[in-house]
């Protein structure tokens, strides 16, 4: 039995357009019986956005089908305290995972939180570093939901987590604890959920630095797909740039699956 973990954004879909073959490729993972996961860096939408939003480029989802990194960064607290205070730089996505795990969000001049947690917030502000900052170098954990600096969007590039981190590291002078890909432990949690032995899952996505690189740390097999940030004309150097190379690597979706059948 197969596995998949599936990326969003430049796998799927492009922002609110859909990438050929990709419904397709969901119909043929249902028609096999092979259990699947939309895993997303997404820390700004909750499971039933990302499902909606799927749906609305063709493509059947259900809210719990979804790891987001805003549940994953939940669970990695959750696991560490039950309930707390934790201070978050984000948006609804993040903000309803971190309620729904038993925490309190307080407010940029309470007491000290357990942890600062922060993801995309596109009303990201200087009174909002400053509060991360006092708490982190009071003693508050520092948990970032996903590391990407750069955000594809209708085939433009916009600020994204990553970016605010990087603030909040500098003046704090302390590294967060990473959730999103490519880190072990979103994919670990996807793992899980998924149920299956990690090497008969394989990870899809069109990002060496984060699908492939997290599936491989992972323990897990490897696709990358030619729909998103890397083509056949840049792929050796992408690859030598990443220092990782997929198992497999496809033009797109439903040519991944015509490898599998025959394997």
């Amino acid at each position: 039995m197969l596995g998949f973990l599936l990326d969003l954004d430049g796998t799927l879909y492009h922002g609110d357009r859909p990438i050929p073959y990709a419904a397709e490729f969901i119909g043929w993972l249902k028609a096999q019986g092979f259990p699947y996961l939309y895993v997303t860096n997404n820390s700004s939408r909750t499971p039933d956005q990302v499902a909606d939003h799927l749906r609305k480029v063709g493509i059947a989802a259900l809210p719990e089908e979804v790891l987001t990194s805003s549940q994953a960064a939940a669970l990695y607290m959750q696991e560490r305290q039950q309930g707390g205070r934790v201070y978050a730089i984000g948006e609804n996505g993040l903000r309803q995972a971190l309620r729904e795990a038993g925490f309190t969000i307080v407010c940029e001049d309470d007491d000290t939180p357990a942890f600062v947690v922060q993801g995309i917030d596109r009303e990201f502000s200087y009174g909002k570093l400053a509060a991360a900052v006092r708490y982190i170098r009071g003693g508050a954990v520092s948990v970032l939901t996903n590391p990407d600096h750069l955000l594809p969007w209708n085939n433009e590039l916009q600020p994204g987590a990553g970016s605010i981190a990087a603030s909040i590291e500098r003046a704090s002078q302390t590294a967060p604890v990473v959730i999103g890909k490519p880190s072990p432990i979103i994919m670990n949690y996807a793992i899980a959920k998924l149920g299956l032995p990690r090497e008969q899952i394989w990870v899809v996505g069109d990002n060496l630095s984060t699908d492939i690189q997290g599936g491989q740390a992972a323990g897990c097999r490897t696709a990358l797909v030619l729909s998103g940030l890397v083509s056949r004309d840049t792929l050796q150097e992408q690859q030598q740039r990443a220092g990782v190379r997929p198992e497999l690597v496809c033009g797109h979706l439903m040519e991944l699956a015509a490898m599998l059948s025959n394997t």
